[in-house]
């Protein structure tokens, strides 16, 4: 997958408005495109995919950023990365994680120290797709998944990322698992996650947008997880209602801690019952059940 001409734009932004804008500036970096937002040194920063026409890019993505955040007070820099130097900065710090009693996620490059005879392992390395265990929606969903899957189960991941929620529940015993996911990018990196981990086949996965029609067709299925922003979610909770079977279960994703009371409301409206919640930082993940 590795392309050695390949180059990421790095974006950086902020703000001199004052007050905490710093959510409004990584939403905003997000909706350019941003696969994760950092802090550093009072920037927010953001890795891109090359755009197809680099000349002018700056002065729009600053546009941009005016109109989703309402800030007028905006600096914007760019830069370009390549993509090992990319990668190569994703590794420092990096180290097998556990999440749980079975479930450990490791970089190719290391070993579990504790090794358990039950682990389930999953082997993840860095790169430009979401989730490497390093941000509390994925762990959330992790934990959250070892107490649902139940083997057998057909399960739906929607907004897949690197495929790491696949999976973890193809590991737990799911018989068939749909990731769905809208990024080219990460669709390469589901199909060598995948097969580096053994579950090819278990794990299916599509290159598109789920949609409330979309999700009622695919049903029933026994579970599904969906990490994504809570924008994102609430318009998709007829489509999950429609895909869960009676008795299965939902684990959402992406919520902030004063997003989740609304977003608990929105989901029992649509007929699921409250089970759990796991708080990591200041992310909120949820199980119900239908």
């Amino acid at each position: 997958m590795s392309d050695p001409d390949r180059r990421w734009l790095e974006l950086r932004t902020r703000s001199r408005a004052g007050g905490d804008v710093g959510e409004l500036l990584a939403d905003g970096l997000v909706a350019l495109g941003g696969r994760a937002v950092e802090e550093r040194g009072g920037w927010f920063v953001t890795h891109l995919a090359e755009p197809e026409e680099a000349d002018g890019f700056e002065a729009a993505a600053a546009e941009r950023l005016r109109d989703a955040t309402g800030l007028q007070d905006i600096e914007v820099e760019v830069s370009w990365q390549a993509h090992e130097d990319w990668a190569e900065t994703w590794r420092r710090g990096l180290a097998p994680r556990r999440l749980t009693d079975r479930l450990v996620v490791r970089p190719s490059w290391t070993e579990v120290l504790d090794p358990r005879e039950a682990d389930l392992v999953i082997v993840l390395d860095p790169g430009m797709a979401f989730g490497t265990a390093e941000h509390g929606t994925t762990r959330g969903c992790l934990r959250l998944l070892d107490r649902s899957v139940v083997p057998g189960e057909r399960v739906l991941d929607i907004g897949a990322g690197s495929g790491i929620l696949s999976i973890a529940a193809a590991l737990l015993g799911a018989s068939d698992v749909h990731a769905i996911e809208s990024d080219p990018l990460a669709t390469e990196a589901i199909e060598e996650n995948v097969e580096r981990n053994g579950v090819a086949d278990r794990v299916r996965w599509t290159e598109r947008f789920a949609d409330v029609p979309w999700l009622r067709a695919a049903g029933p299925v026994s579970g599904v997880v969906a990490n994504i922003e809570s924008g994102i979610l609430e318009p998709l909770l007829p489509g999950f209602a429609a895909a869960v079977e009676e008795g299965g279960w939902l684990i959402l994703s992406g919520i902030l801690a004063h997003e989740w009371p609304a977003m608990r409301r929105a989901t029992e409206a649509h007929g699921f019952h409250f089970v759990e919640l796991d708080a990591d930082e200041e992310w909120r993940s949820a199980l119900f059940r239908a």
